[in-house]
């Protein structure tokens, strides 16, 4: 039970930072407990199974529910998904102008009324609802591997894309993220800090 004097959940967004400016964003969504349930990394590449095939496809199929948004480089790992969400179109510049006014400190109070349309925290909800309910009838009708409670981890990671360098490295990142897997934090055999 909720309880607001013990659960402090603080958002991890900027304050008062506009999410469905044009731009580029860098987002990362993992799996529950990192559980493996999207394929394998073999060879230093990402073996997809069946569902991480699905997990593909939803990604780049949102450019479809949002006509705003594109997929730029991407790639689904064994227990998370990394891709450059580019918000605005492919025209837009992806250098962002300083955050003015913006603190690291927000919480849910400063939207009361849920996520904003088009923005990059209400397409990481649709990739993610979308996908579940594609895996839950992969269970059901594939014998995919169930999951207890729910697939996808509460939150996701963002970074906002300020300059084209920037942009690079993280295609880059994203292009060589199955080769360096055994030390990839979100590998679950990998201790904690």
């Amino acid at each position: 039970m909720y309880d607001s004097e013990i659960h402090h959940r603080q958002s991890i967004r900027l304050r008062d930072y506009d999410y469905s400016t044009a731009g580029y964003y860098f987002v990362t969504v993992c799996v529950q407990r990192k559980e493996p349930l999207l394929g394998e990394i073999g060879d230093g590449a990402m073996l997809l199974n069946d569902a991480g095939r699905m997990f593909a496809y939803v990604g780049w199929k949102l450019s479809q529910r949002y006509p705003n948004v594109a997929l730029d480089e991407y790639v689904v790992m064994p227990n998370h998904f990394h891709g450059i969400l580019v918000v605005g179109g492919r025209g837009e510049s992806c250098i962002r102008p300083p955050l003015v006014g913006c603190s690291a400190k927000g919480d849910h109070k400063d939207r009361p009324y849920g996520t904003t349309d088009g923005s990059v925290g209400r397409i990481i909800q649709a990739f993610k609802s979308l996908s579940t309910n594609r895996y839950i009838h992969g269970v059901k009708k594939n014998n995919w591997p169930p999951f207890p409670g729910k697939f996808w981890q509460r939150n996701y990671y963002e970074r906002i894309i300020r300059t084209e360098t920037e942009l690079n490295n993280i295609r880059q990142y994203i292009r060589d993220n199955p080769c360096k897997w055994t030390d990839d934090p979100e590998n679950s055999i990998n201790p904690q800090p």
